[in-house]
């Protein structure tokens, strides 16, 4: 049952995202900043998606996925119809990663290491599930702010 549900709220998110990047009135505004926001939402929707790649394809659906996290941040002007693609098939690898797990495998430690101890799976998508939901809240008020008429 939580694992449908870590299932369920990371791909209700990712579809969000994807809604918010759809949802841009100018394309070039994905990727604008100002003088006190660090991250256009190109860049946040980058960053999520090397997260999610990398921690739930590579660890859990034993893809080969291999994360640039400084990339992330600092590539520019990817087209709309590329992130759009790259969400696509994120929310594949996050269906077939999830779909392998079982409710007893969530106590189960972590296949990867990501902070300077051990997680269990099940704390480790707690994290995930919170993290995308974060930084989506941050693309939707970009969006609200910045895509100006």
């Amino acid at each position: 049952m939580m694992t449908e549900a870590f299932k369920t709220i990371i791909l209700r998110d990712l579809k969000k995202l994807k809604t918010e990047i759809e949802s841009y009135r100018y394309e070039d505004c994905i990727w604008y900043i100002e003088e006190r926001i660090a991250n256009s939402a190109g860049n946040l929707c980058m960053h999520l998606l090397g997260n999610l790649n990398t921690f739930i394809g590579v660890a859990l659906a034993n893809t080969d996925y291999r994360r640039d996290r400084d990339l992330e941040f600092s590539i520019k002007n990817v087209p709309r119809a590329e992130l759009i693609r790259k969400i696509d098939d994120t929310l594949v690898v996050v269906e077939d990663g999830l779909s392998r797990l079982t409710d007893a495998q969530l106590n189960d430690p972590f296949p990867m290491m990501i902070w300077e101890k051990e997680t269990e799976i099940g704390y480790t998508l707690l994290h995930l599930a919170t993290h995308l939901n974060y930084h989506l809240g941050q693309v939707n008020y970009h969006r609200r702010l910045l895509d100006e008429a």
